[in-house]
């Protein structure tokens, strides 16, 4: 694909994503990215055959991107595992408050009606990223002794597990910074060490 071509599909997929931030999945046209993009419907099929190949591929976009970031803040730097997950939760809790130009509606409608393989759906890729990530933090806070911790992969689903369910309850039930802020610190709360129980031994 030549760059103005790569130029055009990426400007298709940034239109696309408003029109299905804000519409959901199932109420979306091939139409409305047509009008959204004003260009042709010609133009338009040369590069997705349909809704669901362009939702698929904005999907991938939106997370390549997140993923990169994500795993370049939680791994680099001189900060300490502690200080890493919790800016990592930080951009987790963004995502879940952020209610513009929001896709989990969009994700779940189109999700409740397409079987997609394991390999090919971007969402597990996006969850098993943030549980290395994860992982690899509490595996570095444990040997620095910051945390402790005899599962780090466990925990790390866990974590991420709660993140999800938190998604979607931002969506269906609405939830606030306070509530969330509390979930993720019951979890966190199990990988510091109590020294208190330690020391009554």
């Amino acid at each position: 694909m030549g760059e103005k071509s790569t130029i055009k599909k990426k400007y298709i997929l940034g239109k696309a994503r408003e029109v299905f931030a804000e519409k959901g999945f199932k109420n979306v046209t091939m139409k409305d990215i047509v009008d959204a993009c004003d260009i042709s419907r010609g133009g338009l099929y040369l590069y997705f055959s349909g809704t669901d190949e362009l939702f698929l591929a904005v999907l991938a976009d939106d997370i390549a991107e997140d993923d990169e970031e994500a795993v370049t803040a939680a791994l680099s730097g001189n900060a300490s595992a502690g200080d890493m997950l919790a800016l990592f939760l930080k951009e987790q809790k963004k995502e879940i408050l952020r209610k513009k130009n929001n896709l989990i509606v969009a994700t779940y409608e189109y999700f409740s009606v397409n079987k997609v393989s394991a390999k090919d759906n971007p969402l597990k890729k996006q969850f098993d990223t943030a549980v290395k990530i994860v992982e690899k933090l509490i595996e570095n806070g444990v040997e620095s002794g910051e945390f402790y911790c005899e599962n780090p992969l466990g925990c790390a689903r866990n974590l991420m597990y709660v993140v999800e369910g938190l998604k979607i309850t931002s969506k269906t039930v609405g939830i606030n910074e306070e509530a969330i802020d509390k979930e993720l610190m019951y979890v966190l709360e199990g990988l510091v060490p109590d020294e208190l129980n330690n020391n009554s031994n």
